[in-house]
């Protein structure tokens, strides 16, 4: 509430003429300020899966077009996206992973989110297509096969260079 200048005159006034008791009592009424809310980006975490010469893929439905892609998860604000990239693949593909390492993060040409790689190592499981209604197949592809699946122009440089330097 903003007061008319009179009578934020007159409230200074009695404030600075009232006893320390009585401004700290008035201190521990005042609120603080809420927090100022920034928006986020939207975020997805990545994993690219090795299992040996092998690679995990997902063949996601949308937009009316099938497109295979690695497995991915929406990061919550304040979540850990190595934590989502290991727990949305499990989710989708039955298939345990650790992140290995982080490869780098940019805002995907195709969607417009944020997006967050990590390389990480096949722990256990067999891929199966756990999430049907975003899923229409999972599979682990050669890597030498990659780009067969998606056009490497479209993955992630730092993903290409990973994938060479583990070969």
């Amino acid at each position: 509430m903003v007061h008319r200048s009179e009578v934020q005159q007159i409230l200074d006034t009695a404030y600075e003429q009232a006893g320390e008791a009585v401004q700290r009592r008035f201190a521990l009424l005042l609120r603080p300020p809420a927090p100022r809310l920034e928006a986020q980006a939207l975020r997805v975490a990545i994993a690219v899966v090795l299992r040996g010469d092998d690679v995990l893929l997902v063949c996601r439905r949308g937009d009316g077009e099938l497109r295979w892609q690695f497995p991915a998860g929406m990061v919550k604000p304040g979540g850990d996206p190595a934590s989502v990239a290991v727990q949305e693949t499990h989710g989708e593909t039955g298939v345990h992973c650790t992140v290995r390492e982080r490869l780098g993060e940019r805002v995907h040409p195709a969607t417009g989110v944020l997006a967050t790689y990590y390389l990480a190592d096949h722990l256990a499981g067999e891929a199966a297509n756990l999430d049907p209604l975003e899923n229409v197949d999972v599979a682990f592809v050669p890597r030498a096969a990659l780009t067969r699946f998606i056009p490497q122009d479209q993955i992630f440089p730092p993903v290409l260079t990973a994938l060479e330097a583990t070969v």
